[in-house]
This record gives structure tokens, sequence and C-alpha cells, in this order.
């Protein structure tokens, strides 16, 4: 078993704040000499990009459906044994979602901090985090942070609106210059916000005004220990990564390292052949936002398709497959050839098209993860598959697939089904 300081940071609804929070507070107890290892609960690419800029160290996804007890608890025992705290951000609302994020830190005992935007509140403040608090009797508590404050006087407000025994951690005011700008899929990439280091200093220069302590620590016990045989030895993977393919899980590259493989890294925005490797990854990301660039070079678009020509395996993933159509339209209205390796065009819209958890059963095993895209494909290839919902009801995602090419919306949590994994990138096994 480990021990270290943990705190769940948590909120009543998506939108509270609850990444520059979490960013402030990883930031805060950094520049106090502490080692910060910080964790996303859910589906995200996003927060974790401006969580390990903040905290100087790698995020993960802590997800117990997507990837189990076992491996959120190898991930939490791990960290726990080699840092000083652990700081968690939930996914939604407290209680949203089956599991919740409520569930991951009763499951751990990990202590709540709500996180709740007073900016148009004063007394009510108190019923929500009275609320938030109560709900379940499980719940490990801590206390809760007020976010976009307007000033010290209306922080008093809300923090003489709690209940009796509760903690008022403290606040960050309604700043602009502490907000984290946001797109359609989400906040924006850390390496494009030219100014994250000031905005992430600034907030946690805030609360070093407060003298927030550390706090209690959690016991983390070991998991159950997993052997996997190396079934990708030997093989090189080459992987997009750049500004229009960037939404990697760390899990799932490590995975196939653990697995024996060899990744390479390169950009299909400015590099013009594919790295001497076995198989491909597209990883999702933004392609809508550079059209002409992707559409321009002509170098890659002829390597992949040599790539994909030679029988070796690609598997894309949303972003990654968009790529590989024969169009692309932005929201704008501007339409760019893309590769065309598979048939169909697939155009941007303003509204969400699908989003939650999925699990899609394959020949290759049944994998987890999730969707969450604002476009549509019209093809006229067969899906060979279709995800399912978590929920049940909800619209699933077609998985397309033309010799050794397997593409999707659906993003794969490979930690999910290790063997599976290794077969998509390996046919031949």
């Amino acid at each position: 078993m480990a021990f270290c300081p943990a705190l769940f940071i948590a909120a009543p609804a998506s939108g509270q704040g609850k990444t520059t929070v979490t960013a402030a507070l990883a930031r805060h107890y950094r520049d106090r000499g502490n080692q910060v290892r910080v964790f996303k609960c859910g589906p995200d690419f996003l927060d974790p990009m401006i969580l390990e800029y903040a905290s100087g160290a790698p995020v993960y996804q802590l997800d117990l459906w997507m990837g189990g007890e076992q491996h959120c608890r190898q991930l939490l025992h791990d960290a726990a044994k080699e840092t000083d705290l652990i700081l968690i951000e939930g996914v939604m609302g407290l209680f949203d979602g089956e599991p919740s994020s409520a569930d991951l830190a009763i499951l751990f005992n990990i202590p709540v901090l709500a996180i709740i935007d007073g900016s148009a509140m004063a007394q009510t403040f108190g019923a929500i985090a009275h609320g938030l608090s109560t709900y379940r009797d499980d719940l490990p508590f801590a206390g809760v942070f007020a976010n976009r404050v307007a000033g010290e006087r209306h922080y008093q407000m809300l923090a003489e609106s709690l209940p009796d025994g509760m903690t008022a951690y403290g606040w960050l005011a309604r700043d602009t210059e502490l907000a984290l700008p946001e797109r359609h899929l989400g906040l924006v990439q850390a390496i494009e916000v030219g100014d994250l280091e000031s905005r992430i200093a600034r907030a946690a220069a805030a609360l070093g005004e407060m003298n927030i302590p550390l706090p209690p620590a959690v016991e983390i016990t070991a998991p159950a220990q997993v052997s996997l045989e190396p079934l990708l030895k030997g093989r090189r993977i080459a992987v997009a990564k750049d500004m229009s393919f960037a939404f990697l899980y760390r899990a799932n590259l490590e995975l196939l390292q653990t697995l024996g493989a060899q990744l390479e890294f390169f950009s299909p925005l400015d590099d013009k052949v594919v790295p001497d490797a076995d198989a491909l990854y597209l990883p999702g990301g933004y392609p809508e936002l550079h059209l002409e660039q992707l559409a321009s070079n002509s170098a890659m678009k002829n390597a992949i398709q040599a790539f994909h020509d030679s029988g070796k395996a690609i598997v894309a993933e949303c972003g990654g497959m968009l790529y590989l159509l024969e169009s692309l339209t932005d929201v704008e209205g501007e339409r760019a050839d893309m590769l065309g390796l598979l048939p169909g065009q697939a155009t941007m819209q303003k509204k969400l098209a699908n989003l939650g958890l999925h699990h899609v059963e394959l020949p290759e095993g049944r994998l987890r993860g999730h969707t969450f895209h604002y476009s549509q494909v019209e093809s006229s290839l067969a899906p060979v598959a279709w995800s399912e919902g978590q929920r049940a009801g909800r619209r699933g995602e077609p998985v397309y697939r033309e010799g050794n090419l397997v593409a999707s919306y659906f993003h794969f949590y490979f930690p999910s089904n290790p063997h599976a994994v290794a077969k998509l990138f390996a046919p031949s096994l």
C-alpha cells in the first residue's frame, strides 16, 4: 500500500471552472516545493494538456468504466509512491454519469473539494454546498472553493452561508485573465494558449495569499499484478502528433510500449514522409482547423496512400478518420480534399453530433472508449461494426474497414483490452 495527500476536485456541473482551479492548485503546491500529480476523471484530451503544464508531470485518465478499478488503482498507487500530492479533476457534475466522479472518490476514499461558481449567488452558495456534501452518506467531503467571486466581501458572504463545520478553502476572482479559452470540443489546446503561463501563475499567486494546507494522506492499496505478453515486440508504430492530431491518451501510448512496440512520432501537417514503421496510428484532433495545410501537403498524402497500399495496419480515430475521407468541410463551408482512402465526405456543424461512453465488438475483441464530435460523415462504405453506448438508447458509431485499415469516430481506450489492441496494430497475430 501507499499513502499520499489527495483531493478530488469536483463541481455541481460542467462550466464551474474545475480545470482552472485544479491547475491553480497544482501550480500553488508545486511552487511550494511539492511534487504534484494530477489525474483527470473521465474521457478527456484537452484538460490534461493544461494540467500537465501546470503540474509539470504526466496526467492520466481515471475512468472506472473505460479502464476498470484495477487499472485506476495501479495509476493511483504508482503516483502515491513517488509524489507529495495527488489532485483528481472530476468530470461534469459530481454525481453525473454511471460511474460518476463521486463513485471514484468513494471507492478510493479521496475527499472531495467542491468548486462552486459563486458569480451570481449569495446564500444559495451554502445550500448547494450542503446538497453536494450530504447527497450521499458515504462521500468523503473536504470542503468548498468559490470561483468567479466579485471580491473579498462577496466571498465572506458566500463563506458565511456554509453549514456549520464545513471548510471554506478559498476563492478565485471573476477575472478574464484567469479563465481558460474554449472552443467546440472544450478547452483550447495548451500549446495554442500564448499566455497560459501568466494565467496559471496569476491564479496560483492568488491561492498563495490564502495559505491553503496540504490535505491529509489517503491510503491506496496495491492492485492485483497483471503481466502483459510483449505481443508487439520488434514492431514500430508511426503515431501522428501535431496541432491537428493531438488527442492521445498517455495510457494508450504506454500500453503500446508495454506490449513491446517502438513509437515514432510525426506530423501530417509539416512532414513529407511517414516514419519507417509496421503500423500507423492517426488519433483525433482538429483537422478542420488546418484544412489548407493538410490538403496541400501532397507528399504526406502520397506517403500515407503508399503505406495503406502496402497492406500495413492503420488505426484512425475521429479526426484521424476525417483525414482519411475524400473531403472535409469546416463550419464556415470551406471544403478541402483529404486522403481519399475511405469513400465519403465529412462536414463540420455547429451542434454536437454525438457524445458518450461506448464499447464496440470487433473480431479482435471488445474495446471500450468514448465518442465526442461535431461533424457528420456520409459514406458509401458499409460499416463492419457499430459501437454501443454505455447507456441504452444512445446512438452508436460506425466502424469502417478497408483491408488492414480500421477507422471510426470511436476513441479507443487501449487498456480496456490490450490483446485486442495488439491485433489491431499487428493483424497477423
